[in-house]
């Protein structure tokens, strides 16, 4: 069930979180159309798209006409032209400020002027996105998780000047898709990562400490805690140099020490070990059913 004044969906980025919104919004009935910079990284992220939904089609939460549908609502694009008409965009980008603004500015001048902008950055403020466009009332954040097939929930994130009837739309819209929407305030890291970073950096600062090693912190937190999987085991999940980036970007935002990334995080990332995608970071990963802690 689509949400009034949204029928045509524009995703920016068919990497990772792209091409995984553009599915989601497919799957849900919305024509939905991709931008990316050149045909070989659509041709990957759409290929992908359609992997994803086989494996609903094999579960059986999706019919194989299902699937056909979903991928007939699509499209794909190199130029920003071909989201012209489209009733909201979400950017899914490269996490780069000054690219987010260029692209933004860029968008401004070709989308329609009712249209709604949304940025789908996890750490970056929104307002400083904003700015670079004519429609600071029609400006927010919509924040997916990884993977964004499975992950129920979205950030909804307003700014002082966003509109309160845009802001009940992107709800309903995210609600549309699937979601689970919560809506925040632009600060940030919003509401999760505000909270997860300094979790994460806590526990570095534990195994520097001697605290307890990576595989006894890790199992402390798992079943003292309940969570499905422990800190450094998330940490490689996510990728050592995203969550230092990340971090990076909050300590500069609210300058507190639990921000501030530790010196063994800092090391590992210009080590190149950057977690699961890179074989090592707290834990060896060369067998991927038994990684090794490392520390």
């Amino acid at each position: 069930m689509t949400v009034e004044g949204i029928q045509k969906v524009g995703v920016l980025g068919c990497g990772l979180m792209g091409s995984g919104i553009a599915q989601v919004s497919a799957a849900a009935g919305y024509t939905t159309t991709v931008r990316d910079v050149a045909d070989e990284y659509l041709k990957k992220g759409i290929a992908g798209i359609e992997k994803s939904l086989t494996r609903f089609v094999e579960k059986g939460t999706l019919t194989a006409q299902q699937r056909t549908e979903a991928m007939g609502r699509l499209k794909s694009t190199t130029k920003f032209e071909d989201l012209a008409d489209c009733d909201i965009v979400i950017e899914a980008i490269t996490e780069n400020l000054v690219t987010k603004r260029e692209t933004f500015a860029a968008l401004d001048k070709i989308i329609k002027p009712a249209a709604i902008f949304a940025s789908n950055t996890s750490s970056l403020v929104i307002t400083e996105m904003m700015t670079a466009t004519r429609r600071v009332d029609r400006f927010i954040g919509m924040h997916f998780f990884n993977p964004v097939a499975l992950m129920k929930l979205v950030e909804v994130v307003s700014t002082i000047t966003t509109s309160q009837d845009v802001m009940d739309r992107a709800m309903s819209f995210a609600a549309s898709l699937g979601k689970v929407p919560i809506r925040t305030s632009d600060r940030s890291g919003f509401i999760v990562n505000r909270l997860l970073v300094p979790y994460l950096l806590d526990a570095i600062r534990a195994l520097e400490e001697g605290v307890g090693s990576v595989e006894d912190i890790d199992k402390g937190m798992k079943l003292g805690c309940g969570y499905p999987m422990g800190p450094f085991t998330l940490l490689d999940f996510v990728g050592l140099e995203t969550t230092y980036y990340i971090a990076n970007i909050m300590f500069e935002e609210f300058r507190e020490k639990r921000f501030a990334p530790p010196p063994l995080l800092k090391r590992l990332v210009l080590a190149g070990h950057h977690g699961k995608k890179t074989g090592r970071g707290f834990y060896d990963h060369s067998d991927p059913t038994n990684p090794k802690p490392l520390f």
